[in-house]
């Protein structure tokens, strides 16, 4: 059975150049002693914008690991995939994160809401964790309403794992599911009757990506109110450890944290926890090594700064266009944009400061930060002049990729000095 390590990264990679520089950070950190399985994911929007194939991601997660003489195991991640799109996904993947945030809200059958309803007739009430001091109330019309929520959207991961398992054969790919793409944070209580619904689907679930509380905005740090990040993710660690004693579920299933945001502020919260508890993680990175291809461009100057200059630029004339799909995960104050005057004058010093998430930095600007997260669409329609910008500043490049994945994520969440 494939099975996913206690600790794992997901590693977005858009243009597919980075692996090399990634997987030397997964490689330093087992240094250290800390062993994280990567896993390279990319998503079909990605895919279709950038006019590449799942293929091209196996083959980098193959070429790299080949390469560097990587003999412990590593996966594809079919990245956000629904029932509109997993079929080009099966032959090159073996790591499956199902969607189910479209489904989320849509209510299923009458008749398979009473099924439910009548075998979970035990926690109705009172619904407390062994060996914990967590209790909730669950009234009758609160899972009656979690039901109608999510039931629906189980249903339908059930229909996309059992397509994928027909087609792979069981135990031969990992399987994530992620609700995290929505308005409003799931509840403890809501995760608890969630797994119920997903192991009732006989789903072997080894990551659940659910939403929390406060803002995961692209590219940036997370923004709320970190203690009760802390009171939600340890009661969440407690619902999951319950939840597999309870319906059975995979002993290894673990949380997901999700999105194109960096989560320095609650990095040092969710590594205490997992450390607490003796829990594992899997953690996804996404487009940050994209930023980190622009700041790599930038500090090396020449044609590879005007490059990254132009990338922005022409971003401020096509920010509704390239913001409106992330429009529940960007939050951009336009006005504190810098204007194109300013930049096209910007020495590589005063770009990269700008760019780069660091919040010592004075001229840190978050807000240029999340538009060039979304702006990687204007590179994709210059590939061939960036591919060639990539390759012939390699070095700078890597450099800064390996940077943000070990320094500013793989160090802080596993507090490594």
């Amino acid at each position: 059975m494939k099975k996913l390590g206690k600790y794992s990264i997901g590693l977005g990679d858009r243009f597919g150049h980075q692996g090399s520089a990634q997987l030397k950070a997964i490689m330093e950190a087992s240094s250290r002693g800390i062993e994280i399985t990567p896993v390279w994911n990319k998503s079909n929007r990605e895919h279709t914008i950038i006019g590449t194939k799942p293929s091209d991601v196996r083959l980098e997660a193959d070429t790299v690991t080949k390469n560097a003489g990587y003999k412990k195991p590593y996966f594809a991640d079919a990245d956000h995939i629904n029932l509109d799109n997993v079929e080009k996904f099966i032959e090159s993947s073996d790591f499956f994160t199902i969607d189910v945030a479209s489904y989320i809200g849509k209510k299923t059958e009458d008749k398979e809401i009473r099924e439910f309803m009548s075998g979970v007739k035990k926690y109705a009430g009172k619904l407390s964790v062994p060996g914990t001091k967590l209790s909730f109330s669950t009234p009758d019309t609160l899972i009656h309403k979690i039901a109608e929520k999510y039931l629906f959207a189980a249903i339908k991961a059930w229909e996309i794992y059992r397509k994928i398992e027909k087609a792979k054969g069981k135990g031969n790919f990992v399987t994530e599911v992620s609700m995290d793409e929505v308005a409003h944070p799931q509840t403890p209580v809501e995760l608890f009757f969630i797994l119920n619904m997903l192991a009732l689907e006989n789903i072997p679930l080894q990551t659940i990506a659910p939403k929390f509380s406060g803002r995961f905005n692209k590219g940036v740090d997370y923004a709320g109110d970190t203690d009760q990040f802390s009171t939600e993710f340890e009661a969440d660690l407690q619902i999951i450890d319950f939840a597999i004693k309870e319906f059975g579920l995979p002993e290894n299933l673990k949380m997901s944290i999700h999105s194109g945001s960096d989560k320095f502020a609650i990095y040092p919260i969710i590594g205490s926890l997992i450390r607490k508890y003796d829990k594992g993680i899997h953690l996804k990175t996404a487009g940050t090594t994209w930023l980190e291809e622009v700041i790599g461009l930038a500090e090396s100057g020449g044609e590879a700064l005007l490059f990254a200059k132009d990338i922005y630029i022409k971003s401020l004339d096509k920010i509704d266009e390239l913001t409106a799909p992330y429009s529940d995960v960007i939050d951009i104050n336009v006005s504190s944009l810098p204007s194109k005057i300013i930049v096209s004058k910007w020495s590589a010093e005063e770009f990269t400061g700008a760019l780069r998430h660091d919040q010592e930095n004075e001229k840190y600007n978050l807000n240029m930060r999340q538009l060039v997260h979304v702006a990687y669409k204007l590179a994709a329609g210059k590939k061939d002049e960036y591919f060639r910008l990539l390759d012939a500043n390699e070095k700078v490049i890597s450099k800064c990729v390996y940077e943000n994945i070990y320094n500013r994520h793989i160090c802080r969440l596993f507090d490594i000095e």
